[in-house]
């Protein structure tokens, strides 16, 4: 059974390629996150891009790990002949994936074919040999592949091809490359220097980390995904580099997160700064204030990598999905969306990097002052919400909630640093809004509040109101909306973000439980004072990331699997969040 989580990561600040336990890389987009894949079988099968290195009789790995404070993968496969490892890793240069097989023991026959696709699938290419002879040339229109290896390889059947045996001690390398057409490729890599040097920049700059708690080895390794998800030339950051796993196995919840969300960047910059890391949190920041057109104040709900806006939806009809999960989707529709929590969760973080001295605080206030006041005329309107419904606009409890913060630490900002703003007409509608949330939002009968105005359904979201200060975390209005969702919306001990069966996302109901849900309730429990139940949970979420500590969106507590796109980054900065609050603090300071 093919399973998600049987993939690690590996990526150069552009792009990230899925390793399988096989050896085979099944997805890798170039030169970035939202490019058409040259792999695509993880969404189809071989026929659709694969490269697959390893042993030649095949065969999962007996075990496999990153190096501590990097991710350079090692794939260690034990045969009856002898041990043989793969080494991987992208970069130093951007577009580049490094494969290196070393045999420990014995001597292992091993294999390479190396068959990448274009057009999602769709198209092989044209293979031409190098005039140095130490590789080939894979052309597909205005763009090429390059494959170098120190072994012999040929084309045969679609595929550059490798057959070579080694012995203890021995190795052999193989290089990916891409270049636009035209453009050089790079000369053939030192791979020792290559891979020396991809090691240190990974240490280096996880070591500039300073979370010291109790769960150091799993929020570093959530800390580094989430590195790896930043696109580097903008400081964007991706949600996930794949599009269209599923959220549950058969369904249609599958969706394009190729792109970057500006409510995922604005969260994740408060889980970095909770970290240590504010420039990072700076370079996100300041991607989403230069990505708004000029003269426009409305937050779009995600953008392209490079600032521009991504594609329309479609369906892409040639490829299967994985597990005959159907459609396979490019692009995102909900970039049409109105989504008004996004100007709280992108305040949250300006704020915050204000708050701690990371930004002057004029740096971004046009920007904000230009949100705020465009908020100020949409703001009582229904949308679509944090979970992005296809069943028309409603009237989301935590969108108003955001609203309020967005209005709350705008304010603070101008009330204490003297910057220019009306203030007046900001704290009124700051009130009006809490007054909503309170009156309409909270139903006295159920004793929480809930996933719409007036509403009666609840929505795990609600978990933020304590983590962003819009009630303190005793307040028993809180306290009864949390245990409420820990009651209705536990599945074996893990948390859904609704009861998809109401049909009000627009969608069919199924799917799995959201990671970063269980995490907001491990944060929420924490701040509430149940800190021992908090830690028994955080410790059985820890238990659900695969061998590499990799988490993607949902998981199946039935069926023990992960769900939804792989790696995902609000899985792992809700960890994050939920650790730094297990030990005291909040990735989310209330203010």
């Amino acid at each position: 059974m093919d399973l998600i989580e049987d993939r690690a990561a590996i990526g150069d600040g552009q792009s990230i390629a899925l390793v399988r336990r096989d050896g085979a890389i099944d997805w890798l987009c170039l030169p970035r996150f939202d490019s058409p894949p040259c792999f695509a079988a993880l969404l189809g099968g071989p026929e659709n891009g694969v490269w697959w290195l390893g042993p030649a009789d095949a065969g999962t790995c007996a075990h496999r790990a990153y190096r501590d404070g990097t991710l350079v993968l090692e794939t260690v496969f034990d045969r009856p002949d002898g041990t043989v490892a793969i080494v991987d890793f992208m970069g130093p240069g951007p577009g580049t994936v490094a494969r290196i097989v070393e045999a420990r023991r014995g001597a292992v026959r091993c294999a390479s074919d190396f068959a990448p696709r274009r057009d999602f699938g769709r198209r092989a290419p044209v293979f031409s040999p190098m005039a140095d002879g130490t590789g080939f040339f894979a052309g597909t229109g205005d763009e090429r592949l390059a494959i170098r290896a120190d072994v012999p390889m040929r084309v045969e059947n679609g595929a550059v091809a490798a057959r070579f045996a080694l012995a203890a001690g021995e190795r052999a390398w193989f290089s990916l490359a891409y270049a636009p057409e035209g453009a050089p490729f790079p000369n053939g890599p030192d791979m020792d220097r290559a891979q020396a040097e991809v090691e240190a920049a990974w240490r280096g700059w996880i070591a500039r980390s300073t979370y010291r708690g109790r769960w150091r080895g799993a929020v570093e390794r959530a800390l580094l995904t989430l590195k790896a998800l930043t696109f580097a030339p903008t400081g964007a950051m991706a949600a996930a580099p794949t599009t269209s796993l599923p959220e549950w196995i058969g369904g249609s919840r599958n969706w394009d997160y190729r792109f970057c969300w500006p409510r995922d960047s604005s969260l994740a910059a408060l889980a970095l700064m909770g970290a240590g890391f504010g420039a990072e949190a700076l370079a996100l920041a300041d991607f989403l204030a230069r990505s708004v057109p000029a003269g426009e104040a409305a937050l779009p709900p995600l953008l392209g990598v490079t600032g521009a806006p991504p594609p329309p939806e479609r369906e892409i009809p040639w490829l299967a999905g994985f597990a005959a999960s159907r459609p396979v989707r490019a692009g995102n529709a909900a970039v049409a969306q109105t989504q008004l929590d996004v100007f709280g969760e992108v305040e949250l973080a300006l704020f915050e990097l204000v708050a701690r001295g990371l930004a002057p605080a004029g740096r971004h206030w046009p920007f904000r002052r230009a949100a705020i006041e465009h908020l100020e005329t949409v703001w009582r309107g229904p949308d679509e919400g944090i979970w992005e419904v296809r069943g028309g606009p409603r009237q989301f409890t935590l969108s108003k909630v955001m609203v309020w913060v967005a209005f709350d630490r705008a304010i603070r900002t101008a009330e204490t640093h003297g910057l220019p703003a009306p203030l007046a007409r900001w704290r009124a509608a700051r009130a009006a809004c809490r007054e909503m949330v309170l009156t309409r939002g909270f139903n006295r009968d159920r004793g929480a509040f809930t996933q719409t105005l007036d509403g009666i359904v609840l929505d795990a979201s609600l978990l933020l109101l304590p983590l962003v200060g819009f009630l303190p975390p005793d307040d028993p209005r809180i306290a009864g909306t949390v245990a409420a969702i820990g009651r209705e919306l536990s599945a074996n001990g893990l948390i859904r973000r609704y009861a998809t069966e109401t049909g009000a996302d627009g969608l069919p109901p199924g799917e799995g439980v959201f990671l970063a849900c269980g995490f907001w309730y491990v944060s929420a429990l924490a701040l509430g004072g149940q800190r021992t139940e908090a830690a028994a949970l955080f410790e059985h979420m820890l238990g659900l990331a695969n061998d590499v500590g990799l988490l993607a969106e949902e998981y199946d507590p039935v069926a023990r699997r992960q769900l939804g796109n792989f790696p995902q980054g609000f899985s792992h900065l809700a960890l994050i969040g939920a650790a730094l609050a297990l030990d005291g603090g909040t990735a989310m300071p209330p203010g």
